[in-house]
């Protein structure tokens, strides 16, 4: 069973194709803790077959708006998978003709990043969360696709219900549900027209959760708005797939409880084991000293390092760092397979949400000797947000990392190349080091991988790090005529913290190049 995991409360539903796993609000104890209603539980991405992501990117390190959409792609969903792609790029459009001739100094910027809702053999729910940042903060608002695994057809969150009429009733149901949550709340908002239902999961009790976008509903001060239709009243509204969708999330959330009970259950018979075992074995001086339950992990993982580190002094070789950013992505394993070929290893940094549904991706990066980095959850600006949030987000990649490879990264590349001096000090506090870079492969938006390759090839310079993304398939296909002409130059590629040798790299310090030889002092 995949390891469970948390984030910013909200639990992650684990499931395979053929079983579910729900993570218990209490885990641990035979008791289960009611939840707030309007919690979804979302599944962990990682345990859904043949999942990938997919990542649209505009306006990077320049131009006048930061875009960085990311959605997932799954095996035999075809139906799901272009109509998330729509999506994707209707956004990408609207948001750039909004801010079209804004001036560069206010970098509007769009995000979006996706949760599942539900992924069972009946049912797949996708989540998009949408944040706009326009200059005078974020305003967030969701959309959720739902995909009806049995006849191939996907359906916006109305497609729950049983037609017009059961979506009039559902809006009555929703403003009866609103009174008590004053005046501020504009009930008479809530009408069967338009968008206003257009992000509806159930939760853990088969209860209809019905989200509103900031601002929709009443101000924009109050935030998420969401009420919960109990699953008793919301069935006679539903249609036959979105009853076959309540009884699937159901029917996940009883397995897991059950599953989680046994799993207390076992632990705390292994752990009187262990206990009575130790006193047996080591007498009076056992019973004093601490037990620890068998195959704990340590409560720290070791810092991430290259297990090939050492084999090359770049003090005296010619080497350049290839960093790849924003990914795993589709192209990620194809990339492993041409670096393992040609015996070069690089540094990705990886986003947190793409890590936490491929770690396997993950884990083959770090067996292979390449090195893991940090580049945020969800790769929003990190100057645009408080330090809390800055925390938050380099904290969760921490732990997809750490989970996927046992080793926390040590390096972090701020989104953008953006790092205030509340990124520095955060990045002090946690134990990284910032990396930017001085060659720009420019690939984004490169129709050619020739391109690339020339690009790279005349830029580099000994200590060079090469900035690229492992999420672009011409990014990738280049790869192999870089690393071709670069050897012929004399190159050996390391990752970054080999271009500083033995002066190391310090948390909370930004490096833009191993070139500032020979003090190899980082630029601050």
């Amino acid at each position: 069973m995949h390891k469970l995991r948390f984030f910013s409360g909200i639990a992650l539903l684990a499931l395979s194709a053929t079983a579910c796993g729900l993570a218990a609000a209490s885990p641990g104890r035979d008791v289960v803790v009611p939840a707030e209603p309007t919690m979804i539980d979302f599944v962990d991405p990682a345990a859904v077959a043949g999942l990938s992501t997919r990542t649209l990117t505009d306006g990077h390190y320049s131009g006048n708006r930061y875009v960085h959409i990311s959605y997932p792609e799954f095996q035999n969903a075809p139906a799901l998978n272009r109509a998330l792609r729509a999506e994707a790029e209707r956004k990408w459009r609207d948001f750039g003709g909004r801010t079209k001739g804004r001036a560069a100094y206010s970098r509007p910027e769009l995000n979006v990043d996706w949760q599942l809702a539900a992924a069972s053999p009946q049912a797949i729910a996708v989540r998009l969360r949408t944040g706009e940042f326009q200059g005078a903060g974020w305003a967030y608002s969701t959309r959720t696709y739902w995909f009806d695994r049995r006849g191939g057809k996907v359906a916006e969150s109305a497609g729950l219900l049983d037609g017009e009429h059961a979506l009039r009733q559902l809006a009555q149901l929703v403003q009866e549900r609103l009174k008590g949550r004053g005046s501020q709340v504009e009930r008479e908002e809530v009408a069967a027209g338009g968008d206003r239902f257009d992000s509806m999961a159930f939760n853990r009790d088969g209860d209809l959760v019905v989200e509103f976008d900031d601002c929709q509903i009443g101000p924009c001060s109050l935030g998420r708005l969401a009420v919960a239709i109990l699953a008793e009243r919301v069935r006679p509204l539903l249609s036959e797939f979105g009853r076959r969708a309540q009884d699937s999330v159901r029917e996940a959330a009883r397995q897991v409880q059950d599953s989680m009970r046994e799993a207390a259950r076992q632990a705390q018979d292994s752990m009187r084991e262990a206990a009575r075992q130790a006193q047996d074995s080591m007498g009076e001086a056992a019973k004093q000293a601490p037990i620890r339950r068998p195959g704990t992990a340590p409560t720290e993982s070791p810092q991430a390092v290259s297990n090939q580190a050492g084999t090359v002094d770049c003090a005296k070789a010619k080497c350049v760092a290839l960093t790849f950013d924003d990914g795993p992505g589709p192209y990620t394993a194809k990339l492993l397979d041409i670096l393992r070929k040609e015996r070069a290893r690089a540094t990705f940094f990886v986003v947190g949400s793409n890590a936490a549904a491929q770690p396997g991706l993950l884990k083959r990066m770090s067996a292979e000797g390449h090195l893991v980095g940090n580049h945020t959850w969800d790769h929003k600006d990190l100057s645009k947000q408080a330090t809390s949030r800055i925390t938050d987000s380099l904290a969760r990649t921490e732990e997809a990392v750490s989970a996927a490879i046992g080793q926390r990264p040590a390096l972090a590349r701020p989104p953008y190349g953006t790092a205030s001096q509340a990124v520095r000090d955060v990045a002090a506090e946690l134990g990284l080091a910032l990396v930017e870079w001085d060659v720009d492969a420019d690939d984004l938006f490169a129709d050619k991988a020739g391109d690339i390759t020339d690009l790279a090839v005349r830029k580099a310079h000994p200590g060079a790090i090469i900035l690229m993304h492992d999420i672009h398939r011409e990014t990738v296909d280049a790869v192999p005529d870089i690393l071709k002409r670069l050897r012929g130059k004399g190159y050996s590629f390391v990752t970054v913290p080999e271009l500083y040798g033995s002066a190391g790299m310090q948390a909370g310090h930004l490096y833009r190049s191993g070139s500032e030889l020979p003090g190899k002092r980082p630029l601050t």
